[in-house]
């Protein structure tokens, strides 16, 4: 066992506390994860674990509510499972929301509360007063010299009458961002380092929330004040503040240096549990070195000298002020973050063949980026300046959801607003199921429960086996309210996903779909320790009151053996996840404040042949800084790149540990579909049909290389800052000042490796271009039916200008199969277009198709309209429209078979970027007055009615406008 080398106040030295916490917003992990990782922590050596999840309201908006009988069971099974693997569980309870410090009735409740968690097995604690109001109320002030003693008191009270146990203590100001004015100035810090007593330990976070390093001179002021080594609360992998970012790189800017400075460490990493085998395996390791293995030369010549020595190397070989690369191997005792993940890897993999079910939702909803990538002042930036609320008295969409803007971010928390029309307030469940006392509440306190931004949505994971019911979804409330070291800052939330369609059966080999008959959460599944009586019973609970004791039923199909379920499910070995995947999906996921080398080398080669494009250039105007086929040859690395990525995922995908395949699944799908799409814009270059000013068309002000790549990884920001990590990164990249809205799409209802692919259009694509024009003639429906006699004309008359005249700017999409399912047609022209229609297609088009001159009383078919329409009609630059050439014209189709609702957007955004680069700022839809379906998918594209013309002279077309 490491020992501290940090001495408490009678100078002997204690165990050093390493291990995890449970303290981020978003779904609790389940019983058998939390039993799962106390396996996983005693194999690695880990002592401690802390209960803090945010959505237990009985650990923070209620905690005067004792457990019932169920939760205790639950809570004390917990408990000795903790204890059965030689971990210390932390019981942490937060009251500091609405406590009277001086009322004697409010401290023996919190007594109570403790007494009965202890009477359950527990035998260490924590009190935690983070993102409170510091103001306390008028008798506190007359009992109180300061918010501090306050707390201190209690604390002290509260310790002693548990008889000393371990105790772990938060405080308000707890890191240096929120220090008030500093640390060493800080009358509230200096209260609890003098007062607080000596054998309680003291979380921090380090000199921001998530900071990027914590190092021993940052250690140094806060140690001298509190009088006591601190405990690290580290949010290094905590990802619940950007939906889009998940950390999967190990342990990293903290030398093991600091170990002897520290009372221990705690990580709080990822809300996915499956996602945290790295972040969990590397702070092991590391809190059993001595040397930092990323510094060239350690303190200890001895040391380095003793290094080299174990690894051949003699002190000649490397230079001194070059931090040298990882080698393949080093002394137990020296710890590297490279290493540490390859390690951390090799005991990763073998989990993926293990079968473990899947719990909660597939995915969180998206966010978009900042509008324009410029980055936000984070000086004390530990709240964010917007907080979402609502009524956890009925279920609200997402839609509804408020948003209020608050003044810029400060130390001291905004509070939750009250909804605006206010109801009385019924009895409230907390996250077990239960029904609380309205009476145990202060006076005049409305129920808030904290939980996440990123659930406030109705998408839910409904999954099944062939043959068995699906679980039917039910609706989640939530409402925020800041939290313990918080980095949930995030209030926004996407179009809740429609979970009422069905599990799609198994698709061909290439489209890979995990099924299960797992549960999401139900009464029946979370709070029933025996079925209930007759099938019916009263407990008729929302999920949203049900989610913190999960656990799942036991089912001999979860017990199935590797072998079992791939000859069942016809899972080949080969196309399993290897190393090598799993290390590339670490480095495109990896740590807030950096990329992994992956990472980098994508974002590099891109942005290397995007800005050098030039030289396949058409018209002979070539870049001249590089060669024609050094370009090819990167481009080809590039796209082999991508071809490793989407190896991954389909390995991910095919993995029958369902658990990890859900929690990783919308990151990459995410990124796969922004990886597919720069591939199909670098394709399109090197056609070389664009401007020959295409530079200053597509550099961007704020991307990876303007500017955010030193602010990122320099760690003077808080992480959330930089929105959306490598995808986001790779999106700014794209040359659309103004397509944010291009990114937020829905992701799929259930894990898929199919990602379609948008290619440039080829001549030999023209038939299937017709046949998709007409199936989708109709208002996005099939017109085959009638025109059997003249299946081309639909084709010809909507697409057959674009395809004839502005081919170099078509795109079409493609399935796995390689069936061409939808097409996007652009041209830069609108002006220009419309004089080659009337000049040369239509013309021709009258000629092949004759008018038709209909008999006395005989009506039109649809095939003889359409043809007539050829001769009736010339097209026509929309009136008023300013500076006509300096528009362009957009066509879109896409079979309505495809279910993927990112592909519209994502071919929308290639064609933007296309145009740009051809030097066209702004585009033009026609749509037909009648087709609302078409209109809405342009709606839903960012387009919007022209102001200058909104209609043609007939009133039948619609023009419809975006600018990027």
């Amino acid at each position: 066992m490491v020992e501290t080398g940090a001495e408490d106040g009678e100078g002997s030295c204690r165990p050093f506390l390493c291990g995890v916490v449970e303290g981020f917003y978003g779904r609790p992990w389940t019983l058998s994860q939390r039993k799962h990782l106390f396996e996983k922590m005693q194999s690695w050596g880990m002592t401690s674990y802390l209960y803090a999840p945010k959505d237990d309201c009985k650990h923070r908006a209620f905690w005067r509510e004792l457990y019932t009988v169920e939760e205790a069971e639950h809570l004390q099974s917990l408990i000795s499972a903790a204890h059965e693997c030689n971990v210390d569980f932390f019981y942490a309870i937060s009251p500091g929301l609405d406590i009277t410090y001086s009322n004697s009735k409010e401290i023996s409740t919190l007594k109570r509360k403790l007494d009965q968690v202890a009477q359950l097995g527990c035998k260490s604690f924590a009190l935690l007063f983070d993102d409170i109001e510091a103001e306390m109320s008028k008798p506190d002030k007359e009992a109180f010299q300061s918010f501090a003693h306050a707390q201190v008191s209690v604390t002290n009270e509260v310790y002693q009458h548990l008889g000393q146990p371990n105790f772990l203590f938060c405080p308000t100001q707890y890191c240096t961002a929120r220090a008030v004015p500093t640390i060493a100035t800080s009358e509230y810090l200096k209260t609890i380092g003098s007062k607080l007593a000596l054998d309680i330990d003291i979380m921090w976070t380090g000199d921001k929330v998530i900071p990027k390093e914590i190092t021993v001179t940052s250690l140094q002021p806060i140690t001298q004040v509190l009088k006591r080594a601190p405990v690290i609360w580290d949010n290094e992998h905590a990802n619940d503040y950007d939906q889009r970012r998940l950390y999967l790189g190990p342990y990293s800017g903290r030398s093991p240096d600091i170990i002897p400075k520290l009372r221990g460490v705690l990580t709080n990493p990822n809300c996915e549990y499956g996602a945290n085998f790295v972040a969990v395996h590397s702070l092991a390791a590391w809190s059993k070195c001595t040397v930092d293995g990323c510094s060239s030369l350690s303190g200890n010549d001895a040391v380095s000298a003793d290094i080299k020595l174990e690894l051949g190397t003699n002190s000649g070989d490397a230079c001194e002020n070059v931090v040298p690369p990882p080698p393949d191997k080093l002394p137990p005792h020296v710890y590297h973050p490279r290493i540490a993940l390859k390690s951390a890897i090799s005991e990763w993999i073998p989990e993926f063949s293990k079968v473990r079910p899947v719990w909660g939702p597939i995915s969180k909803p998206q966010i978009g980026l900042n509008p324009t990538g410029i980055l936000q002042p984070s000086v004390n930036t530990c709240m964010t300046s917007t907080t979402t609320t609502s009524s956890i008295n009925s279920l609200l969409p997402a839609a509804s959801v408020t948003e209020r803007t608050s003044a810029p971010p400060s130390p001291k928390p905004d509070t939750v607003s009250e909804p605006q029309n206010s109801v009385p307030t019924p009895p409230v469940s907390n996250s077990f199921g239960n029904v609380l006392n309205p009476s145990l509440m202060c006076p005049g306190t409305t129920p808030l429960l904290p939980v996440m931004n990123s659930l406030v949505s109705t998408h839910q994971v409904v999954m099944e086996r062939p043959g068995h019911e699906v679980t039917s979804p039910i609706v989640e409330t939530k409402v925020v309210q800041p939290e313990p070291m918080e980095t949930n800052l995030d209030p926004e939330v996407a179009t809740p996903l429609d979970t009422s369609s069905e599990t799609s059966p198994t698709t061909k080999q290439t489209d890979v779909v995990m099924e299960s008959n797992t549960n999401p959460p139900t009464p029946a599944s979370i709070m029933q320790v025996e079925p209930p009586d007759g099938g019916g019973g009263s407990c008729c609970l929302s999920k949203a009151e049900s989610t913190t004791m999960l656990f799942e039923p036991t089912s001999p199909e979860l017990n199935l053996k590797k072998e079992e379920y791939d000859e069942e499910n016809h899972i080949d070995d080969p196309d399993a996840l290897t190393t090598y995947d799993l290390e590339l999906i670490c480095d495109l996921f990896y740590l807030p404040c950096e990329h992994g080398p992956k990472a980098i080398e994508i974002l590099t080669e891109f942005y290397w042949l995007k800005t050098h494009a030039g030289v396949m250039l058409k018209s002979g105007e070539a870049d001249g800084e590089v060669e024609r086929e050094e370009w090819e040859t990167r481009k080809a690395m590039f796209n082999n790149l991508v071809r490793d990525i989407k190896k991954a995922f389909d390995g991910l995908c095919s993995s029958v540990n369902r658990e990890v395949v859900y929690n990783l699944y919308t990151y990459v799908w995410d990124l796969v579909g922004v990886l597919f799409l720069l591939e199909s814009y670098i394709d399109w270059l090197a056609l070389g049909h664009f401007s020959p000013k295409y530079k200053q068309l597509i550099i961007g002000r704020h991307t990876w290389f303007s500017g955010v790549r030193e602010a990122f990884q320099s760690g003077d920001h808080e992480p959330w800052v930089f929105r959306g990590g490598l995808t986001a990164d790779l999106q700014r990249l794209m040359p659309v000042d103004s397509g944010n809205d291009l990114f937020m799409y829905l992701y799929p209802d259930h894990p898929t490796n199919v990602v379609f692919k948008i290619r440039p259009f080829k001549p030999q694509d023209e038939d299937a271009c017709y046949r998709i024009s007409l199936q989708t003639w109709e208002d996005g429906m099939d017109a085959t039916d009638y025109y059997t006699s003249h299946p081309r004309l639909v084709g010809e008359k909507s697409i057959g200008p674009f395809i004839n005249f502005y081919g170099h700017l078509g795109f079409v999409f493609e399935n796995p199969e390689g069936d061409v399912v939808g097409y996007v047609f652009s041209a830069p022209n609108i002006k220009e277009f419309y004089q080659r229609v009337s000049l040369a297609w239509l013309p021709e088009m009258r000629s092949k198709y004759e008018k038709v001159v209909p008999g006395e009383g005989e009506l039109l078919t649809p095939c003889e309209t359409t043809i007539n329409g050829l001769h009736e009609s010339e097209p026509e630059v929309p009136p008023g429209l300013e500076s006509p050439d300096t528009w362009a014209i957009i066509r879109m189709a896409c079979l309505p078979s495809v279910s993927d609702s990112s592909l519209s957007k994502r071919s929308a955004m290639l064609s933007l970027a296309c145009l740009r680069t051809s030097g066209v700022l702004r585009v033009i839809a026609e749509v037909p007055k009648k087709e609302k379906y078409v209109q809405e998918l342009y709606t839903k594209l960012g387009f919007t009615t022209l102001a200058e013309s909104p209609c043609d002279a007939t009133g039948e077309i619609y023009y419809y406008s975006r600018g990027y």
